[in-house]
């Protein structure tokens, strides 16, 4: 074996070589996105009816603090989410930029899972 010829797991890696990969972790990402998103708006928009019971002005501290950050989350978190996701999909499609492009993936899941969570888990009226 020459030289200049470098076996695949030998030598430095180019970080400026394309990926092969590249669409993979937005990809998922964005199909993951577009099941959680109308499931955690449904239940976002669903979780006002946990004040019931008690009546909006009634409710504990705990419930309606809870409500605020579903909504929050919703909105903020919401366009976050969609902001990293399009950058996951922008980013170069080179090695150099495959970990930024893995976590901007993960993390524009991160609100839909947040609210489905915090909508699940809400305190007693």
């Amino acid at each position: 074996m020459s030289r200049t010829h470098r076996g695949r797991f030998t030598g430095r890696m180019n970080t400026n070589e394309r990926d092969p990969r590249a669409y993979v972790a937005p990809a998922v990402a964005t199909v993951l996105g577009v099941m959680l998103a109308p499931l955690a708006l449904l239940f976002g928009g669903l979780s006002v009816m946990a004040t019931d019971s008690c009546g909006p002005d009634d409710c504990s501290t705990a419930l309606t603090t809870a409500l605020h950050v579903v909504y929050g989350t919703l909105f903020l978190g919401g366009l976050l989410g969609v902001a990293a996701c399009a950058a996951a999909w922008l980013l170069p499609r080179t090695r150099r930029w495959a970990v930024p492009r893995l976590w901007l993936a993960g993390l524009s899941l991160l609100p839909w899972l947040t609210v489905i969570a915090l909508v699940f888990n809400l305190p007693e009226g």
